[in-house]
């Protein structure tokens, strides 16, 4: 990325967000795509590995059924096909006229600039923006035209939907045996992550976990830009994945970068968000409607610091295409037929506390995990707590009937099928969970009994709460979309703004606000 995007990135000023999930120094403050002007300190989510518990579990024994996803012979015939194309996907038609937005509480340049599809740059010269300017909630900003190249973007297909989540087709793949069967500089590497050593494997898993992006993906992407898994000395150790930016040196930020990237690309296609990419030569490549989410993620990827001719080879057969190949064989050998069956429904679930406990629903939908994916989560704070971080009695209680895969650094996963995969099946994400009193990995928990206490551990938060989040074979699960919470009967909506939102039951409407508001946000079982 040139010095004058870099540049370009310093420009940010706190508006105001409920919380933020997400890898330690995932982002800085300097970065688009953090709240502007956040001062806040982003602590470090580690999942880690599951801890054996002391005792039995309570509950059924996960069942562990095998789960087969062959590991197809490597294909020599590589880039010489792909699938067939999707049927077209409903595009945003392109804007061809200046638009004017006022900036809302949590709003960032960067979401600004993907919201309407064109580049950081280019908001900022409409504005006569630079690194001093200082922004505020309800300043009006211009939004300029996009013109778009005439010569679209390709339809080749790249990786199906299932290489880029973390979803049942990663269950069968060994990443350490991977790594030992070469000798590249990934297999040998360590890295100081928050004051824990990690090697190459943990950093990569750890990341696929978070964020829910298959690993596989992710050590391509390692090989395709810096050779690290082949080559034992690569010149490039400092940015692996091509992102020149000073605190985003290293492994461990590099990777959390691209994954929610990645994410962003996927969930932008999945929502008919997006229809044409701002290249980094002030250029936009129109879409073709033919392709899936998992080649979009990649073209979005790639997008973030290419020029026109240098992203046309990236998203072809022979870019990534071709390392994920010589790698691990075709890509699409691996494709789910239907992450989300099309008769998907979600289980039966309850609100996240007791029955005649009053909480405040402070946050409508928002990101899973960091700002790149679905807009899976909703927030509820605890009663009776001041402002702020403080230290809460009250208890989070399980939505479902479940086992517990994770439970560490804030974040509890629980698995609703009981076959003891996170990537399969409904997985429900409990953020902000404090390390007292907290369940244990490896245990199962009915709905309604005690997960932990709200709290504000975890990636950032303003306040003490729950954030709240489902997946289903690895895909985030929008609380907007076709798939919404349905919670005692309460039932999730959005406006399309960040933490903007509503929980509707009946005839009753509440609405996401931060605070207490009797008759607003105020909900009971």
């Amino acid at each position: 990325m040139s010095m004058r995007i870099t540049a370009y990135f310093l420009l940010t000023s706190l508006l105001i967000s409920s919380c933020f999930t997400t890898s330690s120094g995932a982002y800085p403050t300097y970065d688009p795509f953090a709240p502007i002007g956040a001062t806040n300190v982003i602590p470090e989510i580690q999942t880690g590995e599951i801890v054996s518990s002391t005792t039995a579990p309570r509950g059924p024994t996960p069942t562990r059924a095998p789960i087969s996803v062959t590991m197809p012979a490597r294909n020599s015939n590589i880039g010489l096909s792909t699938p067939t194309p999707d049927a077209p996907h409903p595009l945003p038609p392109p804007r061809e006229f200046v638009d004017q937005y006022a900036i809302q509480a949590g709003d960032t340049l960067g979401i600004i600039s993907q919201k309407y599809g064109i580049s950081l740059i280019a908001l900022m010269e409409a504005n006569g923006l630079n690194e001093s300017s200082v922004l505020s909630v309800g300043q009006i900003l211009n939004i300029p035209p996009v013109t778009s190249d005439p010569i679209p973007g390709p339809s080749f297909k790249i990786i199906p939907d299932s290489e880029l989540v973390y979803g049942p087709a990663s269950i069968e793949f060994d990443l350490d045996a991977f790594l030992d069967n070469r000798n590249g500089y990934l297999s040998n590497y360590v890295q100081d992550v928050d004051g824990e050593f990690l090697n190459g494997s943990q950093i990569v898993m750890r990341v696929a976990r978070n964020y829910s992006v298959n690993p596989r993906l992710l050590v391509a992407l390692i090989e395709y830009r810096s050779g690290w898994v082949t080559n034992p000395v690569p010149s490039n150790i400092d940015y692996p994945l091509g992102y020149v930016n000073d605190f985003y040196t290293g492994l461990y930020r590099q990777l959390a970068w691209a994954a929610d990237n990645l994410n962003r690309g996927y969930y932008l296609w999945r929502v008919n968000a997006i229809a044409t990419l701002p290249l980094s030569d002030g250029t936009y490549v129109p879409l073709d409607p033919t392709i899936n989410a998992g080649t979009m993620s990649l073209q979005y990827f790639f997008s973030l610091y290419n020029d026109r001719a240098t992203w046309d080879i990236d998203v072809s057969t022979l870019g990534l295409f071709q390392t994920y190949n010589l790698l691990f064989g075709y890509p699409f050998d691996y494709s789910i037929a239907s992450l989300l069956p099309p008769n998907l429904t979600q289980p039966a679930m309850q609100l996240p506390f007791a029955p005649g406990e009053t909480w405040s629903f402070t946050g409508g939908p928002h990101g899973g995990w960091d700002s790149g994916s679905a807009w899976a989560a909703l927030d509820f704070a605890p009663p009776g707590e001041g402002a702020g971080c403080v230290t809460s009695d009250a208890w989070v209680t399980a939505i479902a009937d479940g086992y517990i895969i994770r439970a560490q650094d804030g974040a509890v996963v629980q698995d609703l099928d009981n076959d003891g995969y996170e990537q399969t099946g409904w997985t429900v994400l409990y953020m902000h969970i404090e390390s007292r009193d907290r369940v244990q990995p490896n245990s199962y928990v009915y709905a309604g009994e005690r997960i932990g206490h709200p709290s504000c551990e975890g990636g950032i938060s303003n306040a003490t709460h729950l954030h709240l989040a489902r997946r289903y074979n690895g895909e985030w699960i929008s609380a907007d979309g076709n798939l919404p919470f349905v919670l005692d009967g309460w039932v999730s909506s959005g406006d399309g703004i960040l933490y903007n939102g509503y929980l509707t039951r009946n005839t009753t409407v509440l609405q996401a606000e931060e605070g207490v508001f009797d008759g607003v946000n105020q909900i009971s079982r």
